[in-house]
This record gives structure tokens, C-alpha cells and sequence, in this order.
């Protein structure tokens, strides 16, 4: 083990103030604020860092566009970092700062650092018992009332890579990053060794051809954790009480990492999007082969047309990457 999250990620933006105001309502605490920007820090004590682009770029990132410019990954031990870092050097830079953060520009061009993150704290948020028929759970007891969504962490960061092979080959290799699942000639999905997420990175196919895939390096979305769908529509609503636009993606739950969802435009880049309910993973995990329309959702509440005449049960299991035969079958009943 040596990766055990993310520690920190930097949005490069050209709307300081917006952004920031954005993730106040997001539900994001924040730690400080300057001139140039803000810091949120998060309470597994991950950061959120709020830049303008025009002023500070993100030395080395090749993403084009607003959004995450440099993510920072959290290592468990110190000696685990200078083990990872030796590894890094043999065949790039490696810049250390002040802070402790060890920057240096991953395969494809997007900046990443490795930090010694003594300070992360294992977050703890029970679920309210549930109900079902002939299953009572929750007697005499009503559900809590939640008025605002308080993100306690971030699960993955989603990036349109025109290498997607590449990328992910070098985070495997490199930083001993492990597949978890594919969508097949759309995207592949790692996470990294310390933890249990499905994924830490989602890695978008650039020449997919679908819209804002042009061929191009770009960030496309965050994922922050919440508690349960209920913690998540009250986010959903408390930010449209605010004012922020709806995304097109809306509500729903995918089948790659079975995790809710509920997406917004992002005026920091890309969507911030809630997510609850994941798949957790461990090395005894089989990685799977998705078809890229059925692993985009099980459910959305409100179905797009491209998704209107559903998909096609199609999903093999993987071996390190290469699809078997035979699979996963429907439920009898499905």
C-alpha cells in the first residue's frame, strides 16, 4: 500500500469569485481566502484550491480549458513516497515545494504531485436504516431531516484523455494504480493501491466523438462524497435555490461502480458532481468489460434520448484488461 487517496486537487479557472461561491453553496468548508483565490479543505482533510489561470498556471499541465490542472495524491508513509518518487525520476522531473508536495507531469500531460498525508482522517457517516417490505428496519423513528449536502471527501476525478491506454498504463506501472473496470473503447477506470473506491480516475477516450471529446486533453468532472441520496437531493436542491443551472445528466445510478450520481455545471470547469453508494474495491476484485452504453446507467430520472431504447446486456469479466468469454448474464428475472 502506499496511495491512499487524494489529497489535494488545484482548479485553474477564469471566474475566481463565481467558482468560489459555487462551492460555498456546493457545501464545501472553506479554510481560507485571499486575493488570489481560495482554499476548501474537505473533513478527511483533502483541499480544493481556487486559482485564476490567467495568473497562476499549473507548471507543466497540457489540459486545455478551465478545471483541475495538477491532481496531488496523498502516500501513506514517507518512505513509500521517496520509493514512488525514485521510481518517477528515473525518466522525468520531479519538482519538491515547501509544502512537501513532489510535482512532476504524468504520460498524456497532466500534472500530478505525490504528499506524506499523516494529517488524512477516516470519515465515519452511518446510513439511516431502511424500510422495506416485510424488512422494518427504522420503527417509530422518522428519517433525519438533512438541509444542506457537507461533502466529506473526494472519490475520483474524471479526465478526456486522447491516450487513454497510455495513461493508465503509467499509473499501473508507475504508481501501482489497479484496473478496475472498462467501457469499452470509451473509457478505463482505475483506483489507486491504498484505498477501496471503485476508481480514483476515470479516464475519458478524447476521440470518442461525443460533444466536448474533440481529440483534446481536458478535465471533465469531480466526485465528492456524500453520505446516502438523501444527503444528495438535499445538495441538488439547496444549489438550485441558489440559482445554479441544472445538469444535463441530472440524478441517476450507473452500473460501472453502481454508485448515485447527481451532476452540476461547474463554473471552475467540467461538473462537480455528488456521488454515494460506490462499489468498494479490494486486489481480490475481477475487472469487468462494459459495452459503453450499458455501463453508463442503471436508472436516471430523467432518461436521455440516446439512452431511450436502452441497452443491450453486455459486460464480460476482464483479466488485467482483456475481456473473457462468457461474462456476466441478466438475472432470470431481469
Amino acid at each position: 500500500m502506499a496511495i491512499i487517496g487524494i489529497e489535494r486537487i488545484l482548479y485553474r479557472v477564469d471566474d475566481v469569485d463565481r467558482s468560489i461561491r459555487f462551492f460555498e453553496d456546493f457545501g464545501l468548508p472553506l479554510l481560507d481566502r485571499d486575493d488570489g483565490g481560495a482554499c476548501f479543505r474537505l473533513p478527511d482533510n483533502a483541499r480544493v484550491d481556487i486559482r485564476s489561470i490567467a495568473t497562476d498556471p499549473v507548471p507543466g499541465s497540457q489540459i486545455v480549458g478551465i478545471g483541475v490542472h495538477e491532481i496531488v495524491w496523498g502516500v501513506d508513509t514517507a518512505e513509500n513516497l521517496e520509493r514512488l518518487v525514485a521510481r518517477l525520476a528515473t525518466d522525468r522531473e520531479v519538482r519538491r515545494d515547501a509544502d512537501g508536495i513532489c510535482h512532476f507531469v504524468a504520460d498524456g500531460g497532466i500534472a500530478m504531485g505525490l504528499r506524506h498525508w499523516p494529517e488524512k482522517r477516516q470519515i465515519f457517516a452511518p446510513t439511516e436504516p431502511v424500510n422495506s417490505p416485510g424488512n422494518l428496519q427504522r420503527m417509530n423513528v422518522p428519517r433525519r431531516w438533512i438541509a444542506r449536502a457537507r461533502p466529506k471527501g473526494i472519490s475520483h476525478i474524471g479526465v478526456i484523455s486522447p491516450d487513454i491506454e497510455g495513461l493508465s498504463n503509467f499509473l499501473r506501472e508507475r504508481l501501482d494504480f489497479r484496473l478496475s473496470d472498462r467501457q469499452r473503447s470509451f473509457a478505463v477506470y482505475v483506483r489507486a493501491d491504498g484505498v477501496n473506491d471503485h476508481h480514483n480516475l476515470a479516464i475519458l477516450n478524447a476521440n470518442a466523438g461525443l460533444p466536448g471529446m474533440d481529440g483534446t486533453l481536458r478535465f471533465h468532472h469531480v466526485n465528492y462524497v456524500v453520505t446516502d441520496l438523501d444527503e444528495m437531493m438535499a445538495g441538488k436542491n439547496h444549489l438550485e435555490r441558489r440559482g445554479w443551472p441544472k445538469s444535463e445528466w441530472g440524478i441517476g445510478r450507473h452500473r460501472i461502480a453502481s454508485a448515485l450520481f447527481c451532476y452540476f455545471p461547474c463554473p471552475a470547469g467540467g461538473e462537480a458532481e455528488y456521488g454515494a453508494d460506490s462499489d468498494a474495491l479490494d486486489d481480490n476484485w475481477i475487472p469487468r468489460d462494459f459495452s459503453p452504453m450499458f455501463g453508463i446507467a442503471h436508472w436516471m430520472h430523467d432518461l436521455p434520448a440516446f439512452l431511450r431504447d436502452g441497452a443491450e446486456w453486455d459486460v464480460t469479466f476482464a483479466a488485467d484488461g482483456v475481456p473473457a468469454k462468457g461474462g456476466v448474464q441478466p438475472h432470470p428475472d431481469l
